[in-house]
């Protein structure tokens, strides 16, 4: 099959699924993957697709990180706030983890300039970081295109092959009698699969979502290392959550 061929081919799949694997793409066309990565490379030169770690996504699938940015305009200054703590907790050459949330988001704005290595599921921190310092790896999966991120088993399960030193977790709702809880089971999933590869687990949490209980409760407050806040949070409060052995940033 010559490069033609396998271009429309490539383009069909991406246009099907959205984004694509180099080694289940190679074995589908009966080709290497080294030929998949070399047509992919040759695509993303012309603006046809947009490389990932592993794989590609087709460039719509990002279209909206102006409006994801839109959306993380609520309480910005709290979640910039908030991210001005996190980042202060980076260490040049850490690996960390940035999650797809509207909360950790600002976060790259401060980092894209450190030598780290980020992993992430979500795309809008996939473009806000690409041409920065920061050298990014996408954990690959099914597209959702509403939150702009990779989630599902594939995801899932790339995830915890990984190392990484830190992971930066939003969250729906957090309380002391249930922990944590997220509106969406395929975030909780992937939020687990993050914190199980971490060796620091960071949860970034505005006020407004303490002793918020949401649909789906799927991690106790043990989970996590460190809660990250804004100045809104109850001393009271933060005060009970520093009982239950749980460092506090405010």
């Amino acid at each position: 099959m010559n490069f033609q061929l396998r271009k429309q081919r490539l383009l069909a799949i991406l246009d099907e699924h959205g984004t694509l694997e180099v080694a289940d793409t190679a074995r589908q066309l009966q080709t290497t993957p080294i030929t998949i990565r070399r047509d992919l490379a040759h695509l993303a030169a012309k603006g046809l697709v947009v490389r990932t770690h592993g794989g590609a996504v087709l460039p719509r699938i990002a279209k909206d990180p102006v409006s994801f940015a839109r959306k993380a305009t609520a309480q910005l200054a709290q979640k910039e706030h908030i991210c001005r703590l996190a980042a202060a907790e980076i260490t040049d050459g850490d690996t960390v983890f940035i999650d797809c949330g509207s909360t950790t988001f600002p976060l790259c704005r401060l980092i894209r300039h450190r030598k780290l290595r980020v992993v992430t599921n979500s795309l809008p921190v996939l473009f806000e970081l690409a041409g920065s310092a920061v050298q990014v790896v996408v954990a690959g999966g099914e597209v959702d295109a509403e939150r702009q991120a990779m989630h599902g088993l594939v995801a899932a399960e790339q995830l915890r092959r990984y190392q990484v030193d830190k992971a930066f977790l939003g969250v729906d709702g957090l309380s002391l009698a249930r922990g944590l809880s997220a509106n969406s089971e395929q975030e909780a999933t992937i939020s687990l699969a993050a914190a199980a590869a971490a060796r620091q687990v960071y949860l970034l949490c505005d006020a407004s979502k303490l002793e918020q209980d949401k649909y789906f409760q799927f991690a106790p407050l043990s989970l996590v290392d460190t809660l990250v806040t804004d100045a809104g949070a109850p001393p009271a409060l933060l005060a009970q959550y520093r009982e239950t052995g749980l460092r506090v940033l405010a």
